[in-house]
């Protein structure tokens, strides 16, 4: 398995696709899809199912999954490729370095499909909709545009409305159950987490949310409000 990986690592370094912490690309992604369609990302993307779902789905449209795990973003990159697919890309690098890579603006909608939850409440910050992560988004996210979560963790899907109420986050759409309730294509697309269903909930959840123009210092409160709801959750053993 570990000689596998390193084939992987190696052979994503010479996919046209597959950028590893690239130099000087904030402002220029539209001269490496050489148009000027809108920008999409997908956050943590693991295996790549969403860039190359959009992709498809959307022509119009420029995709490009984000995640450091090379490993699994070879099998979406090398998808890509195989495929033809001029409109789908991968960033290797962390989220916290968005601002890095994207400027002010230049990224048209954000994608965070089945991110790990990070259950424990002192981990919440972790969590890719924690106003921590929202502020990285309002650097590079146009003023209209708009973050979707898809999620099997009914736990990340209420910490992200408790986040949109006290922050003031436009809800643009929510689904409770996307498979029984949601008729929109793009939340039909599948990922390889999302088969494992580890969450076993056996409801995938979906929330579509504007940033406000101002992202208030609310961390330690929201902190509090988690913290009390844990100690209020009963203990099953």
């Amino acid at each position: 398995m570990a000689q596998k990986k390193l084939l992987r690592f190696a052979q994503i370094k010479e996919f046209a696709n597959v950028l590893e912490y690239p130099q000087s690309m904030n402002g220029q992604w539209n001269a490496f899809f050489k148009n000027e369609h809108p920008l999409v990302l997908e956050l943590a993307c693991g295996r790549g199912e969403y860039t190359i779902g959009l992709s498809e789905m959307h022509p119009e449209q420029n995709h490009i999954g984000v995640d450091i795990k090379g490993n699994r973003m070879y099998l979406g990159a090398k998808k890509a490729l195989d495929r033809g697919l001029t409109n789908a890309a991968f960033l290797r690098t962390q989220i916290e370095m968005l601002p890095q890579y994207f400027d002010e603006a230049e990224v048209d909608a954000i994608w965070i499909t089945f991110p790990d939850p990070q259950l424990r409440t002192s981990k919440a910050k972790k969590r890719l909709t924690h106003p921590r992560f929202l502020r990285l988004y309002q650097q590079v996210l146009k003023k209209s545009g708009i973050v979707h979560l898809k999620t099997d963790s009914p736990d990340l899907y209420r910490f992200t409305k408790t986040v949109s109420e006290m922050y003031g986050l436009p809800i643009h759409a929510d689904c409770d159950d996307v498979y029984k309730k949601s008729s929109l294509p793009e939340l039909k697309i599948r990922t390889h987490y999302e088969g494992l269903d580890i969450a076993r909930s056996n409801t995938i959840y979906s929330l579509s949310f504007q940033l406000p123009a101002v992202i208030p210092d609310l961390d330690d409160q929201l902190q509090e409000i988690l913290k009390q709801r844990e100690n209020q959750t009963p203990d099953h053993g």
